[in-house]
């Protein structure tokens, strides 16, 4: 019968970035009790003493009397049901290190949109390999969906994907609000890897805005990525699936075009002439698609999708390649 989400399961985040700080907010509007792993020490006495995040969003107040608070790992594995991954996936393995409980019982859901760097596999692949767990007990959140925007209760739309319709609306129910719509799908693999995709050609559209090129070929640029990963996906899973849907293209297009977009601004300063060192270390949080960019590559050595422009932000990121030159040569292969 698989793995069921009982209507009565605890959820706890295991983060403390700003997308992590925007679920313990969304979880809190429906949830008595929200768990929050911070490994942080200085993080975690700030929220207790002040009720705010000291370093992400920190507009947002939380009911800490409704929150259970620990930077012990195993304390919130035992204490809660539902386990919300949300730290930058380069920090996955480390944050998970302390855990010695089992997980046996668990539901995790992964809000983590980057491929685990050194695996070459996504979280959800991730988990079920190196911890055992099986693909029904295994959940997704995604979709276009910045959280400064959940930090402003600005109308958002979130996917929940199970293996069952029955887990994702019941995962569903956990995260709609009166400014958080959902919407249920079961194909955990395109949507976890739409997710790593889009990050990528968010690079790329940066760059393109850095360099110069202007509205009508961002058009173009994003439009042949949507085409890019619809190949990838259907060359490594093929599933019926409408790649026009909010969790595909709808994130696609919030992050090549939002000013929140952090992998949009990492581009835009290597458009701009900075060095990829230089551009990571004005970044205040985690560009995933510079990890997503290599990663992806060494998968596509396997599967031989054309992917153009996932090539050229990979050639210009890890190969030193000129920015406009790069540039330049893609624009003759798209239409």
């Amino acid at each position: 019968m698989g793995y069921k989400i009982d209507t009565n399961a605890r959820c706890a985040v295991i983060g403390y970035g700003s997308w992590a700080t925007a679920l313990v907010k969304i979880l809190q509007e429906n949830e008595p009790q929200v768990g929050w792993y911070i490994r942080n020490d200085e993080v975690l006495e700030h929220i207790r003493r002040h009720k705010t995040n000291p370093r992400y969003l920190r507009d947002v107040r939380f009911d800490t009397g409704r929150l259970s608070l620990s930077n012990n790992l195993d304390q919130i594995v035992d204490e809660f049901d539902i386990l919300v991954l949300a730290v930058p996936s380069i920090y996955l393995k480390a944050t998970l290190a302390p855990l010695t409980v089992s997980l046996e019982s668990k539901f995790v859901v992964s809000a983590i949109k980057g491929i685990v760097p050194d695996e070459l596999v996504t979280i959800a692949e991730y988990m079920n390999r190196n911890y055992g767990l099986p693909f029904d007990q295994i959940g997704i959140v995604s979709g276009p969906c910045h959280a400064e925007e959940v930090a402003l209760e600005r109308l958002s739309y979130l996917t929940s994907v199970c293996k069952t319709p029955e887990n994702s609306e019941a995962l569903g129910q956990k995260i709609r609000t009166d400014y958080i719509r959902v919407s249920g799908s079961t194909d955990i693999y395109g949507i976890e890897y739409a997710a790593v995709l889009k990050n990528i050609y968010a690079i790329a559209v940066g760059m393109a805005i850095g360099l110069g090129y202007g509205d009508n070929f961002l058009a173009v640029l994003i439009s042949n990525g949507a085409m890019e990963m619809a190949r990838f996906m259907e060359r490594t899973y093929p599933e019926k699936r409408n790649v026009f849907a909010s969790a595909y293209l709808g994130d696609l297009l919030v992050t090549s075009y939002s000013q929140f977009s952090r992998n949009r601004r990492f581009g835009l300063m290597i458009g701009k002439g900075y060095s990829v060192h230089s551009a990571q270390m004005e970044m205040s949080m985690v560009a995933e698609g510079y990890y997503a960019a290599d990663c992806i590559m060494k998968i596509n050595l396997r599967k031989g999708v054309d992917m153009p422009i996932a090539g050229m932000v990979y050639k210009v990121l890890y190969q030193g390649a000129s920015p406009s030159s790069s540039m330049r040569s893609l624009t003759e292969r798209l239409f």
